[in-house]
């Protein structure tokens, strides 16, 4: 039996992901996810108010510090970030830190790529992954816009004592 998938390695993010990160198109999820200190899988999923790639190597997130996925980043420092695009799965293996930020209230994040993988099939294209609706866009999309504010902080500090 001959495989007809075809994997590509990365460990930086080309400038159409940096763009989705960005812009993702309305309801675009990407899956976040962390072993807690049991080996249970936690899972958050985040969209284009919730992320940013502030370079080629770097992701910043946030999350709700109660969550349990935000506690199993902390933890272990490590997190993969999963998601569908342009017919291919990504799966995205991310080094991680919380940056503590006064006055915000959320746990800021920030990743760089460990190692990243798009995986495509002959057989079949990929044409989505996770999607939502808003309800409610207006006052979601302006929470967000705060929140990529915190995140381009976060990043920003991070940066001043960054891994090498």
């Amino acid at each position: 039996m001959t495989s007809t998938a075809q994997t590509t390695v990365f460990d930086a993010w080309t400038p159409p992901l940096r763009a989705l990160f960005e812009r993702a198109p309305d309801g675009f999820a990407f899956s976040l996810c962390a072993a807690d200190s049991n080996g249970r899988i936690r899972t958050a999923l985040l969209s284009a108010g919730e992320l940013i790639a502030p370079d080629a190597r770097t992701l910043c997130f946030a999350l709700w510090p109660t969550s349990r996925t935000a506690q199993a980043i902390t933890q272990d420092g490590h997190a993969t970030l999963t998601f569908v695009f342009d017919e291919a799965f990504y799966q995205v293996q991310l080094d991680t830190r919380c940056i503590a930020l006064e006055g915000v209230p959320l746990a800021c994040f920030v990743g760089w790529i460990e190692s990243g993988e798009a995986q495509r099939v002959a057989y079949a294209r990929l044409t989505g992954g996770i999607t939502f609706d808003l309800p409610d866009a207006q006052s979601v999309q302006a929470r967000w816009r705060e929140q990529i504010e915190w995140l381009k902080r976060a990043a920003s500090a991070a940066l001043k004592d960054k891994p090498t």
